[in-house]
């Protein structure tokens, strides 16, 4: 048993306590990588979503000649936060163009949209222990907490996984969890859900910096991994989901996602030829790819 305090537990078993905080253990892996800049002095600099990142890092590195490049993983919601950043920065990759305008009057930026590797996410054998009608991997936002339990649920296998910290116990999602909801779940993990589900489901988030920032027109990361493993989905309508993947059932209430997902269920040709389609219509959405136009953008 492994608990928090420090004292020693039950029947002399070890327990053990946080040496850092989460913003101490940040700020030490931070240094870290300005001691990497400083001693290997590398050409280009990347930042991928920069949670923990202060703009002022960004700027020291900036200045000191290194090409940044921000990778803006949570746009729309995000705006404000990601804009600090990428005024510091030679080359925007911007997840969600909806606010594109804004971050070019800061920096040169591109619409970045989603990728896989095709590495990983691809179609495979199922696993039993992970069977499941519905499966749904994804952090806990509230939004997502409240339509999910407005479901209909009743009589059918459900797999949820990722950090939902904000589940409150008395809710009825903690018997659909495959791992803890303080936990997360590693890509590779999130694959074999999706190779053994029936049905997949993509909600967008709704939290935001401000309510104006919780609409966007990108597909979710979830949409194009669950497509590229060959996973049929329940999808939000929007923008480019619309485009991409019009022969996958769009809902607008959680009454309405029950009943779709139900008859999807029922009819398991016409998940096969979606699930199809749907692959098809990801093929070329690689890191690969987004990598070669990164280079061929720094290089112009």
């Amino acid at each position: 048993m492994l608990l928090p305090s420090g004292r020693p537990g039950p029947e002399g078993q070890s327990e053990f306590h946080k040496a850092l905080t989460t913003d101490q253990a940040a700020q030490l892996a931070l240094n870290g990588l300005l001691s990497a800049c400083y001693q290997f002095w590398p050409d280009v600099v990347v930042f991928v979503t920069g949670f923990l990142v202060q703009p002022e890092m960004v700027e020291l590195i900036y200045s000191r000649g290194h090409k940044v490049v921000i990778v803006c993983t949570e746009s729309p919601y995000e705006t404000a936060r990601e804009l600090k950043l990428a005024e510091h920065a030679d080359l925007v990759l911007l997840n969600d163009p909806t606010h594109i305008d804004r971050f070019r009057e800061v920096a040169p930026t591109i619409y970045a949209h989603q990728a896989y590797r095709p590495s990983v996410h691809k179609p495979g054998p199922a696993r039993k222990n992970m069977a499941s009608d519905l499966a749904f991997v994804g952090t806990g936002y509230p939004s997502r907490i409240a339509f999910l339990e407005a479901m209909d649920l009743t009589g059918l296998g459900v797999l949820l996984a990722g950090n939902w910290q904000t589940l409150t116990e008395e809710s009825p999602l903690h018997r659909f969890f495959a791992n803890k909801p303080d936990e997360c779940l590693s890509n590779e993990s999130a694959v074999h859900v999706y190779r053994s589900a029936r049905m997949g489901m993509n909600l967008y988030r709704r939290e935001a910096e401000r309510p104006e920032l919780s609409q966007g027109w990108s597909c979710g990361p979830r949409e194009i991994e669950m497509a590229a493993v060959g996973l049929p989905f329940l999808r939000e309508p929007r923008g480019e989901s619309d485009e991409l993947f019009p022969m996958l059932p769009s809902f607008t209430s959680s009454g309405e996602a029950s009943e779709l997902l139900r008859w999807w269920l029922a009819h398991p040709v016409e998940r096969e030829e979606a699930a199809l389609k749907a692959r098809s219509a990801v093929a070329d959405r690689t890191f690969n790819q987004l990598a070669v136009e990164l280079l061929r953008h720094l290089e112009s």
